[in-house]
């Protein structure tokens, strides 16, 4: 037993140094001098920052995937609440195909949703266009709204809302006052989810992009297949960096209202 929580904690470590690792080589690339992808570099400068920043395709690749990005996590974030709230509340055998179809995103293999969105937005002539990308990672972010907002509502005391209903508000201040407040952490983990699915997603991007619209993981990807300009290494540490920030400040959020409660 003296042994056992060390070496848990040994083996916690390298888990975490190998899930990390990928990072701490391409923030160096990232700076490197070198017009090649060369580890650890030789040299060191900022000039794959400014060549990111300052080509017109790379900064609208970045501010299409934030744009992107926001509306998909305020579209999935109020659906899936929504959505959580009802299978939680609901009971009956529809609930559990519900349950299903909502969450079948995470199971379907992602060449094949975007085989199926690519068809279907060429029908409808969405391929290409701000909705289609919205819908699209919208459909893929709901399950990652809809888990955590369940898992609050699971451990939620139902007798709050009825003692709010006895004292004559309404189902939707009840909500509003109650309900919300008590789940925003699972809400908040949902919606920082929803964003960081959008922001990485890249398979089903490539099948309904265009010329004319792309996300910066698409534009990542189409530059790695050209050449190894170090750029997209600058452009991986601004996702990286982005995401970083995102999970410190949504942590730190959590941790300041658990302690108020």
């Amino acid at each position: 037993m003296r042994l056992g929580r060390p070496l848990l904690w040994v083996f916690c470590g390298l888990v975490g140094f190998w899930l990390v690792a990928p990072a701490l080589i391409v923030l160096p690339l990232s700076l490197t001098g070198q017009a090649s992808l060369v580890f650890p570099p030789r040299s060191w400068s900022l000039r794959w920052y400014a060549n990111f920043f300052g080509d017109p395709a790379w900064i609208g690749a970045f501010w299409t995937s934030i744009q992107v990005a926001v509306l998909v996590t305020v579209v999935s974030t109020v659906i899936g609440t929504a959505a959580a709230v009802g299978l939680a509340r609901g009971r009956g055998r529809a609930l559990v195909a519900a349950n299903a179809l909502i969450l079948s995103p995470m199971i379907v293999p992602g060449i094949v949703f975007a085989i199926g969105s690519y068809a279907t937005f060429l029908a409808l002539r969405l391929v290409g266009s701000l909705g289609g990308f919205v819908m699209a990672h919208t459909v893929l972010a709901l399950p990652f709204v809809v888990i955590p907002v369940a898992a609050r509502l699971r451990g939620f005391d139902r007798r709050l809302e009825l003692a709010s209903a006895s004292l004559g508000a309404g189902r939707w201040a009840t909500f509003r006052q109650v309900t919300l407040p008590l789940v925003a952490p699972g809400v908040l983990a949902g919606a920082l989810f929803a964003f960081v699915t959008s922001f990485d997603e890249v398979v089903v991007s490539l099948f309904i992009q265009s010329p004319y619209l792309q996300t910066l993981p698409v534009k990542m990807y189409s530059s790695v297949s050209r050449d190894t300009d170090p750029t997209i290494a600058a452009a991986a540490s601004m996702i990286i960096v982005l995401t970083t920030v995102l999970v410190l400040v949504a942590s730190y959020v959590t941790v300041r209202r658990s302690r108020a409660r």
